[in-house]
């Protein structure tokens, strides 16, 4: 919840981006704050859902998966829960979102090359409930994933830090 972020907030979501492995003992000592308002903090992040996981990011590329495709599905009205779900069962779809436009889902699937691209196009096609897919490919990567500049926008729009109760 953005309305739930303010300066202080905004600092710390800055430094778990750009030091993901320091220690809340040491994150507290960088901002000049008690590590229990650090704690209650992080805590309360987490619990309005604005911190939603912990852990390393993996390359698809690096684990023998270089071809990054998305993937637009059509789905018969009525289907797209069971769509939805079949979807989460194939380990090359690494995305799904509900979409308006063309199309009802739309996937971020990564394969080893071309040929296992289609193998995976074949099996959503395959699917009950998919009436046809669109697939298109990645060449490059312009803007990789990214949230600290929005962090960023968020912590200067918040203006200073106000007190929250954890």
């Amino acid at each position: 919840m953005a309305d739930s972020v303010d300066a202080l907030d905004a600092k710390i979501l800055r430094l778990l981006l750009e030091q993901p492995r320091t220690s809340a003992r040491e994150y507290a000592r960088l901002l000049g704050i008690a590590r229990g308002t650090l704690q209650a903090r992080l805590d309360r992040l987490e619990r309005d859902g604005v911190i939603t996981a912990y852990g390393p990011f993996l390359s698809p590329a690096a684990l023998g998966h270089p071809v990054l495709a998305f993937i637009h599905v059509e789905v018969t009205q009525g289907h797209l829960e069971d769509v939805g779900d079949a979807l989460a069962a194939v380990p090359e779809i690494i995305e799904a979102f509900s979409i308006t436009g063309a199309g009802d889902l739309l996937t971020r699937a990564v394969a080893r090359d071309n040929e296992h691209l289609e193998d995976i196009v074949q099996r959503i096609v395959r699917l009950p409930g998919v009436v046809r897919t669109r697939t298109e490919m990645a060449l490059r990567e312009r803007v990789p994933y990214r949230i600290l500049p929005l962090v960023n926008a968020v912590g200067q729009a918040a203006g200073p830090a106000t007190r929250h109760t954890p």
